[in-house]
């Protein structure tokens, strides 16, 4: 079964309502074992896609991928790209930054870990950070340093969703395709997923306090990802609205997604030049006439 995964895409200018975004949907599998089926048959086609884009290396993918705490994001990316070619793929985790990246712009410590051509990128997080966390928590904005940051206002905002563009749309012109996924998880199955990291010894690991204390933010969080994805969902960088109460059938949607952004870039093997098939032949005429 195929998603329509488009009916997920925000349109370039659409106002966002998350409110009016399901978390939920029908499943496209109808039994545990169609799923993993499903997912194998994702894995191999994209196990033989990236095979390709690394040999074309005409394009770099980049994924990003944001979400609330719990909403699935390392289950994802463990069990969609669990098939790739680690030589031909980087995940980059952003966390808190360091006092060096605090003195440059918001966008330098997330450009350094873009992906070369041919390759994958995977950010767990990203830039968007700074207009979503450092958005609802203004405090953080007041430790970067920025001049006249106070006299700018909510203009911040609107300048830095500019920079994003600006910055995106440069990429698109050379050559980095970019797919960006908001995980859109239910105030309700996040405090399911809570207790169960809770309840269970080996998931305890993944719980802390902070994740409690941001739950209070909710509302905060929803208006500022509305505001980042209307003014940031573009053709060349699209953001999709993923239900993410099922984690199983996330995966699907957006392995499909990924899956048939790389299919539209027609990626092929290089040819070899007549030079080169010369040469080829004269290698395989000289190992045929090797002694035994």
């Amino acid at each position: 079964m195929r998603f329509d995964h488009d009916a997920l895409r925000i349109r370039e200018g659409e106002h966002v309502n998350l409110a009016k975004c399901p978390t939920l949907v029908d499943a496209m599998y109808s039994s545990k074992n169609e799923y993993r089926e499903m997912l194998a048959d994702h894995v191999v086609q994209l196990s033989k896609l990236q095979q390709v884009h690394y040999a074309d290396n005409r394009y770099a993918l980049l994924l990003i991928f944001q979400a609330m705490d719990a909403a699935g994001k390392d289950g994802i990316i463990r069990h969609v790209m669990s098939g790739v070619n680690p030589q031909g793929c980087q995940v980059v985790s952003f966390k808190h930054p360091s006092a060096e990246e605090l003195d440059h712009d918001f966008l330098w410590r997330s450009n350094r870990s873009l992906p070369e051509r041919g390759n994958i990128g995977i950010f767990n997080r990203s830039y968007y950070e700074e207009v979503l966390i450092v958005r609802v928590h203004p405090e953080i904005l007041a430790m970067q340093g920025v001049p006249d940051i106070r006299s700018n206002g909510a203009k911040v905002w609107e300048q830095r969703y500019q920079s994003i563009v600006e910055m995106e749309n440069h990429l698109h012109r050379n050559g980095t395709r970019i797919v960006k996924f908001f995980l859109h998880l239910s105030k309700e199955e996040q405090r399911k997923r809570f207790l169960d990291r809770i309840d269970e010894p080996a998931k305890n690991w993944k719980f802390s306090v902070g994740d409690i204390e941001e739950r209070k933010y909710w509302k905060e969080y929803m208006q500022a990802y509305e505001a980042c994805f209307s003014a940031t969902s573009a053709k060349n960088a699209p953001w999709y609205v993923v239900p993410a109460d099922d984690k199983q059938n996330a995966r699907l949607i957006v392995s499909q997604i990924i899956l048939q952004t790389m299919t539209a870039l027609g990626l092929s093997y290089p040819e070899a030049s007549a030079g080169r098939l010369k040469e080829l032949a004269d290698i395989r005429r000289r190992l045929k006439e090797e002694p035994e």
